[in-house]
């Protein structure tokens, strides 16, 4: 509850920052808050300030790309810190469904979280000829679908900024 999302000028998402980060830029006029959390409130000694939920930056930044960058953390990130073989969420490394040796590439759809003990009872192999069984097909998640996992739960009050189609629906 304490992250706030970061609108750019065109209210497309941007990213997601602390509330102090985010009180600190509309204190500051670099950015405007368009919505609050109405039970919660930030205080001085002699102000009462409205406690951030959204905020949108005064300037356009331009991001030439909108995607999520392939690395470990990331991968990490998108499968939930666990093991997708076993579930366990201890001794992780990552996985390559199809092996580099038999031509796998690093790449969104081929790389898993996986634990220590998991990944080198596949070894060289296929999960089919391991016996091994995946709890989730990877996919490359968009922009979008990783600010919300990075939260570690859907806002009901982002939902129009993130999902304009269903808010105007």
């Amino acid at each position: 509850m304490n992250a706030v999302l970061v609108l750019n000028q065109d209210y497309s998402p941007l990213t997601i920052c602390s509330v102090q980060r985010a009180f600190l830029l509309v204190f500051l006029n670099k950015a405007e808050l368009l919505n609050s959390v109405k039970e919660r409130e930030l205080r001085s000694i002699s102000n009462v300030y409205p406690f951030p939920s959204v905020i949108m930056i005064n300037r356009y930044i331009n991001i030439p790309y909108k995607g999520v960058v392939l690395s470990r953390h990331n991968i990490f990130k998108r499968d939930g810190h666990k093991c997708q073989y076993c579930g366990t969420n201890k001794d992780l490394t990552l996985d390559h469904l199809i092996p580099r040796s038999k031509g796998g590439k690093s790449s969104w759809t081929n790389l898993v979280t996986a634990c220590k003990r998991c990944n080198a009872l596949k070894g060289d192999s296929s999960i089919e000829k391991a016996g091994l069984k995946l709890r989730n097909s990877p996919i490359k998640p968009s922009y979008i679908s990783f600010i919300k996992m990075g939260t570690g739960a859907l806002r009901e009050d982002w939902q129009p900024y993130l999902n304009p189609k269903k808010a105007s629906a």
